[in-house]
């Protein structure tokens, strides 16, 4: 294993760690931000919609841009944009600025979330064992820190744009200095052709129904995960009769749970395999549901919680990895990122149904039965997890070796 990569490891892992940083003080000042520019509770809806949905615009951008610009590059750029904007959203005093703030922030980090696991998965095959559950874990410890700014800023009455702008000014030069040593498509050097494409992208077009069940998967993750930050608080205390200060508990358990188990999970996926920590994480993350839904008291809900946490947090980074690993296998590295960015907009698309689903059947029916929804969905997950398997033999030793039968196979070969 070279320094090279070891350095691209590491700057990649800072870079996942300020993003996550990033998007917590955004979506945890969402009150703040609504009372600073007067948003009314009927536009707001709209606000929130438009992030994801700008981001699912800026993943598909990146898509094709990724068949002439390297990933690093695309990352080195997008990610001063986000946080550049993020102190916009804070500095603002109209509207139409925090509009624009908005829209700056969702395209960027689009292409910000397809360009950094696009990195993360070509450095796992360069590695040559999991990696990509570390990536995310660094994600949700900087979400946590986040999180903590962000309580710290409303406790002490902070305006926006002072609450931002330290960690904005820490950041941003942290993210560009490290942007240095970003490694494109596993490999230290990956150059540039002389046309400005680059090394090894001539990859086909991903065929979709290779993807469709990670699509899935990956749109019944984010269900689950908008379920918990968008309605265990109200869960909590207006189902299980928990107090106002308890019910602010919960998703604090599920981060801190994300967090260890996805800093496990790589150990688990070198030792037992992709197909079977994905078959386990929605299995425990069905669990999670089902003792949400039918808990008696606000502790049993939390147990709940927890397990959610532990067994959603290995879907998502596995189902990078596996996108990225078939369309590698099957097309070739350009087809690889194709695929990582095409991914990533389903990430987006259960954001935006996740939240809205789970309140209409609370609405409708009631909020225990809505909890069984995202619990059904998450065991469908299970059934895909035969999606995961890499087309390679395990020694038992976390590497993985191109089986006989493949070696010498096209690109396009199926």
């Amino acid at each position: 294993m070279t320094d090279v990569l070891r350095r691209g490891r590491a700057s990649l892992a800072f870079s996942f760690f300020a993003q996550g940083v990033a998007f917590a003080l955004l979506v945890t000042r969402i009150p703040a931000i609504q009372g600073r520019y007067g948003v009314s509770d009927a536009l707001l809806p709209v606000f929130l919609a438009a992030v994801p949905i700008l981001a699912g615009v800026g993943s598909t951008v990146t898509e094709q841009l990724v068949k002439r610009v390297r990933p690093s590059r695309l990352l080195r750029w997008s990610q001063p944009v986000v946080l550049l904007s993020l102190l916009g959203v804070g500095a603002g005093d109209r509207v139409a600025e925090l509009a624009v703030a908005l829209a700056a922030f969702g395209l960027a980090v689009g292409m910000l979330d397809a360009s950094m696991n696009m990195l993360g998965v070509s450095l796992q095959r360069a590695y040559g064992r999991s990696i990509m559950l570390g990536f995310h874990a660094v994600y949700s410890l900087g979400g946590i820190l986040g999180a903590s700014l962000a309580w710290a800023g409303a406790h002490w009455h902070l305006a926006l744009w002072v609450s931002y702008l330290p960690v904005v000014a820490v950041l941003l030069p942290a993210v560009l200095v490290g942007s240095r040593w970003y490694v494109d498509a596993g490999s230290p050097a990956a150059p540039e052709k002389a046309d400005g494409k680059a090394a090894g992208e001539g990859g086909g077009t991903v065929v979709f129904r290779l993807l469709l069940p990670l699509c899935l998967v990956m749109t019944f993750a984010y269900i689950g995960d908008s379920t918990v930050s968008n309605w265990s608080a109200k869960y909590l205390q207006d189902t299980l009769g928990s107090s106002e200060q308890l019910a602010t508990v919960p998703y604090n358990v599920y981060m801190v749970t994300t967090l260890l188990g996805r800093a496990l999970g790589d150990t688990g996926v070198r030792r037992f395999g992709a197909v079977a920590v994905v078959r386990l994480g929605a299995l425990v993350a069905a669990l999670g549901f089902a003792v949400v839904a039918g808990a008696p008291g606000p502790w049993v809900g939390m147990l709940g919680f927890t397990l959610l946490g532990l067994g959603l947090c290995v879907l998502v980074p596995q189902t990078f990895a596996a996108a990225g690993r078939h369309a590698f296998d099957n097309y070739g590295p350009g087809a690889s990122d194709q695929a990582v960015a095409r991914l990533n907009i389903f990430n987006y698309v259960g954001f935006l149904v996740g939240s809205p689903l789970v309140g209409a059947l609370g609405d409708a029916w009631s909020y225990r039965g809505a909890m069984l929804v995202p619990m059904a969905l998450v065991l469908v997950t299970s059934v895909c997890a035969g999606s995961f398997a890499p087309r390679t033999d395990r020694y038992g030793d976390g590497h993985e070796r191109p089986r006989t039968a493949d070696v010498g196979r096209g690109s396009n070969g199926l």
